[in-house]
């Protein structure tokens, strides 16, 4: 009987474990109120997230979310250093958009859940995501092409046996 409660309780911490670290704008694996929560900012939908404390309209946390990535945070009550002020944790970490897995390695101890606000801004305007860098540069980028496809001007390939047009 031991033996059988032993290996239950075991399976259920594993299958926290592999759950528990999942995160996306939908809420991850188990949604709920008390769990991650992820905001994504694009080139068309840029996205900058303020925690600020109620009782002081103090900003505690600010983050403008470069495009291409993505901010999830989560807040543990009673974790944090000071039982009136600051009673609980915010976890936080700047992941490439898309990714639905991570330890959330930055924390600051903000005040509940009664005494804080987030706010999300959309921007305006378009800033570009830097490409990856495994990306291959694309042929109509100015310092791919030819001299004689440049203002610069320069003499046109002559390998070709035929014109473009001829058939």
């Amino acid at each position: 009987m031991k033996l059988k409660f032993a290996a239950t309780t075991v399976l259920a911490f594993a299958l926290q474990l592999s759950i528990g670290g999942c995160h996306s704008p939908a809420g991850g694996t188990m949604p709920h109120s008390g769990g991650t929560m992820t905001y994504v900012s694009t080139e068309t939908r840029q996205t900058s997230i303020t925690v600020v404390d109620l009782r002081t309209d103090e900003e505690l946390f600010v983050m403008y979310i470069p495009p291409g990535k993505q901010l999830t945070m989560d807040f543990r009550a009673k974790a944090g250093d000071d039982p009136v002020h600051t009673p609980d944790i915010m976890r936080w970490e700047l992941f490439d958009a898309g990714r639905r897995t991570g330890r959330l390695k930055n924390s600051l101890t903000v005040p509940n859940a009664a005494s804080r606000r987030i706010d999300v801004e959309i921007h305006q305007g378009i800033e570009w995501a830097d490409a990856p860098q495994e990306e291959v540069l694309r042929t109509d980028e100015l310092a791919d092409r030819p001299d004689w496809w440049t203002p610069r001007g320069g003499e046109l390939p002559g390998d070709t046996p035929a014109g473009m047009y001829d058939g």
